[in-house]
């Protein structure tokens, strides 16, 4: 299972992190494990995520290459993904296993959409259900199944693809 930074992010926002990460193989790339820093000063000490003990949470920390964004710059040039998504991607488009990923940005859900992947596109509703966790807050909309599963509906339809 792969998770984009905001994922991440979410899931120490609500205290779900140990839950998402014992519960599954979760991976990510590099560039995510950075955005989870970024800003980390400004951040309540219950959101200050530490490199280190994410690492070690995390099945794998994967590199990419600028070979492999480049393919994804190619495959939908007019999608402006940042950074971590982007590197995500381009890590994903590499594998053959059965990937999810866990991801609530647009313009991500977009790409997926536009390459035929919006069946592995997954809410970390989803996942945490799946884990047996319940949180304690509220996820916010973004991170739910319902929201997921109508943003991926308009992206659908959007992209032409609902058309005969």
């Amino acid at each position: 299972m792969l998770v984009d930074t905001n994922a991440i992010l979410e899931c120490y926002r609500v205290g779900a992190w140990r839950a998402l990460s014992n519960g599954y193989n979760v991976e990510t790339v590099e560039d995510c494990v950075i955005e989870t820093q970024t800003g980390f000063q400004r951040r309540r000490p219950e959101l200050q995520i530490d490199a280190a003990e994410l690492r070690t949470s995390l099945k794998a920390v994967h590199a990419v290459d600028d070979a492999q964004r480049a393919v994804v710059a190619v495959r939908a040039p007019d999608i402006a993904l940042d950074v971590g998504e982007r590197s995500l991607w381009a890590h994903a488009l590499t594998r053959s296993d059965a990937w999810v990923l866990c991801g609530p940005d647009k313009a991500s859900m977009r790409f997926g959409v536009r390459l035929g992947l919006r069946g592995r596109l997954i809410a970390l509703e989803t996942l945490l259900a799946g884990a047996g966790h319940r949180p304690k807050e509220a996820l916010k909309l973004a991170y739910t199944t319902k929201w997921l599963d109508k943003v991926l509906g308009e992206l659908f339809l959007s992209e032409g693809l609902g058309r005969p």
